[in-house]
């Protein structure tokens, strides 16, 4: 392969990752202006629906101006871009799903950042860090004794030619504000590649966690083996790459209290020069705020690999030596597969599973050996139709009904017409056995609320009382059952006017229209 055919392989390696794929879109403006807005170096994760309601409001707010923007709601950008390996999206507090940058993104972000800038970066400031590294770097490689402490020597004399001309009074130069700004300028360049490296290295341990459980999963390999692997893989990642490094030295300095509260005093001590009175509140918050940004990405980190531990913990407890069970194989299967749909499916998407397996097509399941005295038909019955009772007639049937409403009103229409009763229990105590069954009350009760719009009254009580009150009098009710026994019911008293008795009497002789 020539040199321009091997590069060009390598840049098209280069912009098939996330950050270049991001710049190189139609719409990069637009996605790196939501994700400016929507994410900051304190807001690192946001909720899934309020993100999505920002970006809907970003769009609306661009429509109205004339800005052409994409299409789509705020909820399906979000998701393409999740597809792109722009955002990442995890469940937070409360199982409640939330978004975060990828450090594709935060990659992408910076270096938008870094070219909006109008200061240039390459200065004295830059060059010295440069050379200073170079220095420290080059003393440490070095493995001639002699060479490193010449090295040591020349700075020792040089800082203690410092220390004593600032003990006798030498002028101490103070730094103007340009120079104090190119320094500044180099600190956030440095202190903006941290959010970036650390979402890197909680990417890999994210990467290294789903390799395991896809490894657990697939048991194609010894878990010893997968084991070692996690163990050297968690060896080498703090070593072998930039972000490592860096995680690394950050939690030497958090481990150190004396170095932390030296950053933080120097920190300080840079934004009491009077080139700080240029920057506006959020550069000098964001620029105190560096602790706290080491802090938040180690702890993010911590997580992952927490969960990682986790997750091998748990498996190796749980782990089920017997390992040929057909159903632990099926289950492996259907976990398997799952986690291969997850891959492609839609956040909405279903699939229709069976919750209890299907019925098994037996025709029959032998339970126990053939019994020939089970198949004997039982003895034939013996006729007893001789011995049957006679069946009841018509009239022992009606005994049994509901209440003889004709014959009841033609007796009670006979009683109050003769003067023999002076209410309707009265009435009803003087009606013939077969017409005074218990059932013949609710007769009686029927009767008399059709003869009046308040036929359930008692004359003789208090004249200011109301008419259906509770506590009216009550009269004795001797009832016969149709087989002669007896029983008394109290029931209000009732007294019918000469009207409502005439109306009575009209419905007996059928001429009551109501």
């Amino acid at each position: 392969m020539s040199e321009i055919a091997a590069e060009l392989a390598r840049v098209r390696e280069a912009f098939d990752k996330p950050t270049l794929r991001l710049l190189d879109r139609k719409w990069a403006p637009f996605v790196l202006a939501v994700f400016k807005s929507a994410f900051s170096r304190d807001r690192r994760t946001v909720q899934a629906d309020r993100l999505h309601s920002q970006v809907d409001a970003y769009l609306a707010d661009l429509r109205s101006t004339g800005i052409a923007v994409p299409g789509g709601s705020g909820r399906a950008l979000c998701v393409q871009w999740m597809n792109d390996q722009w955002l990442y999206r995890e469940a937070g507090e409360g199982d409640a799903e939330q978004y975060s940058l990828t450090s594709s993104a935060l990659e992408a972000l910076l270096l938008v950042e870094g070219l909006s800038r109008d200061r240039a970066l390459i200065s004295e400031s830059r060059l010295t860090t440069i050379v200073d590294t170079v220095r420290n770097r080059a003393t440490e490689a070095n493995p001639d004794r002699e060479q490193r402490i010449r090295r040591l020597d020349a700075q020792i004399a040089q800082l203690s030619a410092e220390r004593d001309r600032l003990a006798d009074g030498g002028e101490i130069a103070a730094a103007t504000n340009g120079q104090m700004h190119e320094g500044y300028a180099n600190l956030v360049d440095l202190i903006a590649q941290l959010p970036s490296d650390f979402k890197r290295v909680e990417e890999s341990v994210a990467g290294m966690h789903r390799q395991i459980v896809n490894d657990f999963r697939g048991e194609e390999r010894p878990i010893s083996e997968v084991l070692d692997e996690y163990l050297s893989k968690t060896d080498t990642l703090m070593s072998s790459t930039a972000e490592g490094r860096a995680f690394e030295g950050a939690l030497v300095l958090l481990r150190n209290d004396e170095l932390l509260h030296d950053l933080k005093n120097d920190l300080e001590t840079i934004l009491l020069h009077p080139f700080a009175l240029e920057l506006s509140h959020g550069e000098r918050q964001g620029f105190m705020a560096t602790v706290s940004l080491i802090r938040k990405g180690i702890d993010d980190v911590l997580t992952q690999r927490n969960g990682l531990t986790t997750t091998l913990r748990e498996h190796i407890v749980n782990h089920d030596v017997v390992k040929d069970r057909e159903l632990e194989r099926l289950l492996r299967e259907v976990n398997k597969e799952l986690a291969r749909w997850m891959e492609t499916a839609g956040p909405r998407a279903t699939v229709t599973a069976e919750l209890m397996p299907g019925t098994l097509e037996i025709n029959h399941l032998r339970e126990k050996f053939y019994d020939p005295d089970a198949h004997v038909p039982p003895p034939p019955l013996d006729d007893v139709s001789d011995e049957a009772p006679e069946p009841p007639s018509l009239d022992e049937m009606r005994t049994q009904g509901g209440p003889l409403l004709e014959e009841t009103r033609a007796a009670l229409a006979r009683a109050l017409r003769s003067g023999s009763a002076a209410s309707l229990g009265d009435a009803f105590n003087s009606l013939s056995p077969e017409l005074r069954r218990p059932v013949e009350i609710l007769g009686l009760l029927q009767l008399a609320t059709q003869l009046s719009e308040e036929p359930l009254r008692d004359p003789d009580a208090d004249a200011d009382a109301e008419p259906n009150r509770s506590a009216r009098l009550l009269e004795r009710f001797e009832t016969v059952r149709p087989d002669g026994s007896r029983r008394a019911f109290h029931v209000p008293r009732i007294i019918l006017t000469t009207t409502e008795s005439a109306a009575l009497a009209a419905l007996d002789d059928g001429t009551h229209n109501d």
